[in-house]
C-alpha cells in the first residue's frame, strides 16, 4: 500500500539540475502537482505553470550565495552533476556542489534533500569500474561501500553532514542507466538510440548492437527518467522515505536481445545483433554529422547538432559492460512506493515524445 503524503503537495521546491534528464523530469512532476518550483540551471527551460528558472554556476559558492540569497524551499532535489578527469577531481567538483548548494540555502527552511547518484555506488567509480570485489546482482542497499575512493561517497558524505548541520532529512536515490528526455545531455541512452535508429533507416543500413556478448545476453534494467522523479518526489513527502537510501528502477529486468528487435520495429529498421565482438557507436556513427545536419533541415528538427542529440561514448560504455548489472528493489516497495514501468513502454514512449517536440523525425522514408 503506498504511503499516504504528510501534507498537500503546495510548497515550495528547488530542483538542481533542473534542465537534465533526471532534474527536468522532476520539475515535470511537481508542475504538474502544483508546487511552486525553482528550477537552477546554468540556462533557463521551458515555461511550466510554478516554475521560475534560477540561472546559477554550481562550481561557484558565492554565485550559488547570490541566487539563492532571498529563496525559500522546502524541498531540494538534487540532481546534476560535472564529469571530470579524474575521480580525484570528481569528489572535489561533485562533493564542493552539494556542500556550496546546501550551505547557501543555510538560511532556507529546507526539510528534506533528496540526491540522485547511480549503481557506481556498487560498481566503483569510472576510474575502477567494475574492477576488484563486487556485492553480487542483484545489488541491495545494505551493501557497505566499495574501499575506493567515489564521488558518490563523497556527495553523500556532505549531505549527511549539511543534515547534521542544518537539521533536514534526507534520501539518496541510486538510478541504474537513465533514460529520459533532454537535449546536450552527456549520458542520454535514450535519445543516443533514436539517433542510430533514425540514421540506420535514412541509410538503409541495419540497426546494429554496438555492445558486449555479456550485455547481449544477460539480465539488466533500466531507470526511468519519470520513475526516478516520481520516487524522489515520494521519498520526499513521506516518513517512510526519510534518512535512506533507495535503489530505483523500472522494476522489470530484461535482456537486450530481446529489447534490441522491439526497438528496431518502431523505427522500422532491421536489428542485428552481437557478432563475435562489440561494434561501437563511436566507430559505426563516425562522420554522421552531416548526415543529421540535412535530416535536420528536411524535416524541420528542432537541433541539427548530432553531438547534442547522440552520446554515444555513454552507450559504448553502458552496453559494452562485461559484468552483469541489476538492482534489488525490495526496500522502496516494503516502504511504499510500489510505482512500476515496463522498460519497452518507456522507450516507445520517450520515442513517441521526441517525435512530438522534433528531436527525430516522424518517418525518413
Amino acid at each position: 500500500m503506498m504511503t499516504i503524503s504528510l501534507e498537500p503537495r503546495t510548497h515550495t521546491a528547488l530542483v538542481v539540475g533542473a534542465s537534465g534528464i533526471t532534474g527536468s523530469a522532476v520539475v515535470d512532476q511537481l508542475s504538474a502537482e502544483g508546487w511552486q518550483v525553482l528550477a537552477l540551471a546554468r540556462r533557463s527551460g521551458r515555461d511550466l505553470p510554478g516554475v521560475r528558472w534560477i540561472q546559477a554556476d554550481l562550481r561557484s559558492a558565492a554565485d550559488l550565495n547570490r541566487a539563492l540569497a532571498s529563496e525559500m524551499p522546502e524541498r531540494v532535489f538534487f540532481t546534476a552533476w560535472s564529469r571530470q578527469n579524474t575521480e580525484e577531481l570528481n569528489i572535489e567538483v561533485n562533493a564542493g556542489m552539494v556542500r556550496d548548494l546546501l550551505a547557501a540555502l543555510a538560511h532556507a527552511p529546507v526539510r528534506h534533500v533528496a540526491l540522485v547518484t547511480g549503481l557506481k555506488h556498487y560498481l566503483g567509480p569510472f576510474e575502477a569500474y567494475g574492477q576488484g570485489a563486487m556485492p553480487d546482482t542483484p545489488f541491495s542497499e545494505h551493501e557497505p561501500r566499495l574501499d575506493v575512493a567515489n564521488f558518490y561517497y563523497a556527495q553523500e558524505d556532505e549531505l549527511f553532514a549539511a543534515s547534521a548541520r542544518q537539521g533536514f532529512t534526507w534520501s539518496v536515490h541510486r538510478s541504474h542507466t537513465v533514460i529520459g528526455h533532454a537535449v546536450g545531455n552527456l549520458m542520454n541512452m535514450g535519445l543516443t538510440l533514436a539517433a542510430q535508429a533514425t540514421l540506420c533507416r535514412h541509410l538503409g543500413i541495419p540497426f546494429v548492437f554496438p555492445g558486449s556478448e555479456t550485455q547481449w545476453n544477460g539480465v539488466t534494467d533500466m531507470t526511468d527518467a519519470t520513475i526516478l522523479a516520481e520516487q524522489m518526489v515520494w521519498a520526499a513527502t513521506t516518513d517512510a522515505g526519510a534518512n535512506e537510501a533507495f535503489n530505483v528502477v523500472n522494476g522489470d529486468v530484461f535482456r537486450w536481445r530481446a529489447m534490441w528487435p522491439k526497438i528496431a520495429a518502431y523505427f522500422g529498421v532491421e536489428p542485428e545483433g552481437f557478432v563475435n565482438e562489440p561494434r561501437p557507436l563511436e566507430v559505426q556513427m563516425a562522420g554522421m554529422e552531416s548526415v543529421w545536419a540535412e535530416l535536420a533541415a528536411a524535416h524541420g528538427l528542432v537541433e541539427s547538432d548530432l553531438g547534442r542529440i547522440a552520446s554515444w561514448w555513454h552507450t559504448d560504455a553502458d552496453l559494452g559492460r562485461n559484468i552483469e548489472v541489476f538492482t534489488d528493489i525490495t526496500k522502496s516497495r516494503l516502504a511504499g512506493f510500489t510505482a512500476h514501468h515496463r522498460t519497452i513502454d518507456s522507450f516507445t514512449a520517450l520515442f513517441d515524445r521526441y517525435r512530438t517536440e522534433k528531436l527525430i523525425p516522424e518517418s525518413t522514408k
